[in-house]
């Protein structure tokens, strides 16, 4: 199993540089790959930031890749409720940060907009400290 940067993952889903995605889509379609939890988080930011992309063509990005067989994630289940956070408004650093907070009673932030959203999206409480 071979682990892959985000530069790889974003040439995939943007195919924006053809010798590059080339090379990306040779390593889906060849090897077993896993994607940090780091990478999830800085191709959804690259996506927004760089491509303008909107959260839910992010949301089917992710899902198209993240789905293939022959994908790994770290935290799998929790990426995947991070991509329903975002699809439903949340920010994705902001639903990651919360879906791998869980387990633990509360996540603090000043991100008053992050406490208001997270409020129906979750057990955890999202307060101020």
């Amino acid at each position: 199993m071979i682990a892959i940067d985000t530069n790889v993952l974003v040439r995939l889903l943007t195919g924006d540089n053809p010798a590059q995605y080339k090379a990306s889509h040779k390593l889906f379609a060849s090897e077993q790959i896993f994607i940090p939890d780091t990478v999830v988080l800085e191709t959804a930011w690259v996506l927004r930031a760089a491509y303008d992309l909107e959260p839910a063509a992010i949301c089917e990005a992710f899902r198209s890749v993240f789905g293939l067989a022959n994908v790994s994630l770290a935290n799998g289940q929790l990426v995947a409720q991070a991509i329903a956070w975002h699809e439903a408004g949340l920010d994705f650093a902001d639903a990651f940060h919360l879906a791998l907070s869980q387990d633990h009673e509360s996540l603090k932030t000043f991100d008053a907009d992050f406490i208001k959203r997270a409020k129906v999206s979750s057990d955890c409480r999202v307060e101020r400290p």
